[in-house]
This record gives structure tokens, C-alpha cells and sequence, in this order.
């Protein structure tokens, strides 16, 4: 997998122009999101809801960049940031999508490196979208997250931790369809949908084939 390269905060701030809209235009300023308009109640109504893990951290013993091109070990790898940049690939009006277009983007939340990470893979995304990214919940939060999911409008894109993972899927109720696995896999291109129809959900995995080595 390629490492970032080298050079001056100024020359990989230059790399990032490509990969990063202000995150205060995705809605990633830490402020309180606007309220969406009220939705179905949890557990009733159809859905749609895809699950992403963050783009590819820094190895161990590198670095990553942060949304100014300097060294941050809780960022995301130069790989990471390149796969941000292609996400909206996967949504339309992008020619090929394979997904339907997000009508909201979650994020994990909090000050650790995970949540800067999620909130970094979907920032582009969320810009190209013209919708904020709500960030609200911390990973462990799952339950709370979900029920703002289920009422927010769908479709519906949650970037998240991989170990919380499994913590949302058994929120969403879908830990026991047919196919889901029980951890998500040491990958970061893959999509996971879960969709609801007349209260059954059913689920199918997706790779995203944005980046070279992609499986």
C-alpha cells in the first residue's frame, strides 16, 4: 500500500486540495446540527442504511495528515485521504454508482483519532452532497445513533469505527440476517447496506474498487 509523500506541510497541502472541501462546509465544525425534519419512529417504515468503515490510517510507526497537510498520527494515511476524494464515485450523479445517493451522512463523533478519521473519509462526500455530516454520537454510542438514523432522511451513510460496527448492526436490529458477518473485516473498501422493507431487514456487502489493490 503506498505511504504518503514526503515533503512540506505547503507541498501536501497541495495533494490535499484534491481530496478535501472545508469541513465547515460538510458540517463537521463541532456545532450542534440543524434538527431534521421528523421521520418515521424507530423500528417502523422502510430503509436504507449503508455502513463504511473510515478510509486507511497511518501505519504503525507513520503518520498521517490532518486537514492542513501536517504530520497527525490520528488522521488519515495519504491512502486514506485518496480514497475520501474517490468515495463520491460510488453515489450518483457519478457515472457507474452503484449506490443510491445519501440524503444524510453520520460520522462518528468525540476527540479521538477514530472519529477525526470519519469524519474526514465522508467530509468530500458530504460537500459534493450539499448536506452537513452529523457527528453527534461517540463510538459506543451505537443505540442513540441509530435511532437518530432511523428518523433522519433516507438514504442514509454512516461512516464509523470498525469494532463499533457490530454494535450498530445489533442496534438496527439486523445482527441475526442471513450473510452479516459477526466483525467487519481487516478492510476499508467495503460497504455494507441494510435495508428494511415491511419491518424485515436484508443485507448484502459491496466493495467499493475506488483505489489500485482494492479487492
Amino acid at each position: 500500500m503506498p505511504h504518503a509523500p514526503a515533503g512540506s506541510g505547503p507541498r501536501r497541502r497541495a495533494v490535499l486540495a484534491a481530496a478535501l472541501a472545508p469541513l465547515a462546509a460538510a458540517g463537521c465544525s463541532g456545532e450542534e446540527p440543524a434538527r431534521p425534519a421528523p421521520g418515521p419512529q424507530p423500528g417502523t417504515g422502510d430503509a436504507l442504511v449503508m455502513v463504511i468503515r473510515h478510509a486507511e490510517k497511518p501505519y504503525a510507526g507513520d503518520t498521517g495528515w490532518d486537514e492542513e497537510g501536517e504530520d497527525d498520527p490520528g488522521s488519515l494515511a495519504g491512502r486514506g485521504w485518496r480514497r475520501a476524494d474517490e468515495l463520491r464515485r460510488l453515489f450518483p450523479p457519478s457515472r457507474g454508482s452503484s449506490l443510491p445517493r445519501p440524503a444524510t451522512v453520520f460520522a462518528a463523533g468525540g476527540g479521538t483519532a477514530a472519529p477525526a478519521r470519519c469524519k474526514q473519509t465522508v467530509a468530500a462526500l458530504a460537500t459534493a452532497l450539499r448536506t452537513p455530516v452529523r457527528a453527534e454520537f461517540a463510538v459506543g454510542a451505537e443505540p442513540a445513533l441509530v435511532h437518530a438514523v432511523l428518523r433522519a432522511p433516507m438514504p442514509a451513510l454512516v461512516c464509523w469505527e470498525h469494532s463499533g460496527i457490530p454494535r450498530l448492526v445489533r442496534a438496527l436490529g439486523a445482527h441475526q440476517v442471513l450473510g452479516v458477518p459477526a466483525t467487519w473485516p481487516d478492510r476499508h473498501d467495503l460497504v455494507w447496506t441494510f435495508t428494511r422493507r415491511q419491518g424485515q431487514w436484508s443485507f448484502r456487502e459491496l466493495p467499493q474498487h475506488l483505489l489500485p489493490g482494492d479487492a
